[in-house]
């Protein structure tokens, strides 16, 4: 398992192999004279029709064109971030395809088994028939006998016995087993097949996004005044008396919520916070102009995109309307994923690798900030502080 220092490492590796012009992975990657990389197509691009060549990053003029040869180190180096890629999908793949077929195998396995059922079902049914036919047939001959007797006592000594009705199974309740499978039993196979499936699939998108792991730590300069945080900003709890703090427009002043002290208006980056033996609290990011006076109501349309629990039980996603979330276990470990471009802010069980929930399709015209609220202390329940992790995860 790698530490943080690792995942820093190779985000900022990451980050080096992505063109600033088009913020993808270098294709045939070349070099201007200042040191700087881009994508080949994409540097010519920016120099068409352009009487200057200037960096498109440092914004340096070189007097003529340079000639751009590519890096053939560093597009080797990209080759292998993709290769990787490549070998994760090619993986990813092949386990469905065998979970597939080890569900065909399953499926036919059942209904040959149900087939058999049925077949066995059928002969005893058969063989039941077969002998009422014979009891039938043997007690028509003797009906026939008797008719053209003439030996009237006799007829009168066996009538009681004739009278009674033969021994015939009711057969008006009586089917053969259905032997293809039910719906109800294909659907449950199926979701089983989905589910194994996706958290495989969650938990290869996870390992992706820790990747973007950046440090976060809190600002106390933003923090409300019953908080307390911890020496080395990475802990907040809510405390029982205000403390005496400088006046400071950023400081929320009614709401239990503070922000970090780095913001982001590019890229992509992601932190995990703690919020086990809670029962409250507010994850998520905010924009850096949110009103943070007075009473605040988080959502989207006001610059939060943020999940809650309260009550102990009850996830809900601040949306404009609210939306309750139904999780199947109690997240020990929240993990917060931004795409500043794209517009997405999800947030992941970490431990059993799920979704929570994502705001998708959203519009960022400015640094956003990670956003905490412990919560108050509801008479010593939700004692337990919010704390940042440091991401662990095995790229």
């Amino acid at each position: 398992m790698a530490e943080y220092s690792d995942s820093s490492q190779k985000q900022t590796l990451s980050e080096e192999l992505q063109c600033s012009i088009c913020l993808d992975a270098f294709t045939d990657p070349v070099s201007t004279p200042c040191g700087h990389n881009f994508c080949k197509s994409c540097l010519n691009q920016c120099w068409n029709n352009s009487q200057t060549y200037n960096c498109p990053l440092c914004k340096e003029t070189f007097n003529k064109k340079p000639e751009l040869k590519i890096n053939t180190a560093l597009r080797q180096l990209v080759q292998k971030t993709s290769e990787k890629d490549k070998a994760d999908c090619i993986e990813l793949f092949a386990d469905l395809m065998r979970c597939i077929e080890r569900c065909q195998s399953e499926l036919l396995k059942m209904m040959e088994q149900k087939q058999k059922a049925a077949e066995k079902q059928a002969e005893e049914l058969i063989n039941d028939l077969e002998q009422e036919i014979t009891e039938l047939k043997r007690r028509d001959a003797e009906l026939e006998q008797i008719l053209h007797t003439e030996d009237h006592l006799h007829l009168l000594q066996i009538y009681p016995e004739l009278s009674k009705p033969p021994h015939i199974r009711s057969w008006t309740h009586v089917s053969i087993s259905d032997t293809q499978l039910s719906v109800e039993t294909l659907r449950k196979t199926l979701t089983q097949l989905h589910d194994k499936q996706e958290l495989r699939l969650t938990k290869t998108v996870l390992k992706r996004m820790q990747q973007n792991t950046v440090d976060v730590t809190l600002d106390p300069d933003t923090a409300y005044s019953k908080l307390i945080l911890s020496d080395d900003r990475k802990q907040v709890t809510y405390g029982a008396t205000v403390q005496k703090l400088p006046a400071n427009p950023k400081r929320f002043d009614s709401c239990c919520s503070v922000l970090a002290k780095e913001g982001f208006n590019s890229g992509k980056f992601y932190f995990e916070v703690q919020v086990k033996g809670k029962t409250d609290w507010d994850l998520g990011v905010a924009r850096e102009s949110v009103n943070r006076k007075g009473t605040i109501t988080g959502s989207p349309v006001n610059g939060y995109w943020i999940i809650v629990l309260r009550n102990g039980s009850q996830y809900k996603a601040r949306e404009s309307p609210t939306v309750s979330l139904s999780l199947k276990v109690k997240p020990q470990v929240v993990g917060v994923f931004v795409d500043y471009e794209e517009g997405l802010v999800s947030f992941y069980d970490v431990e059993s690798s799920s979704l929570i929930y994502s705001f998708t399709g959203q519009t960022f015209s400015e640094k956003v900030f990670p956003y905490f609220s412990p919560g108050t202390t509801n008479e010593g329940k939700n004692a337990a502080p919010l704390i940042i992790l440091n991401v662990k995860n095995n790229m």
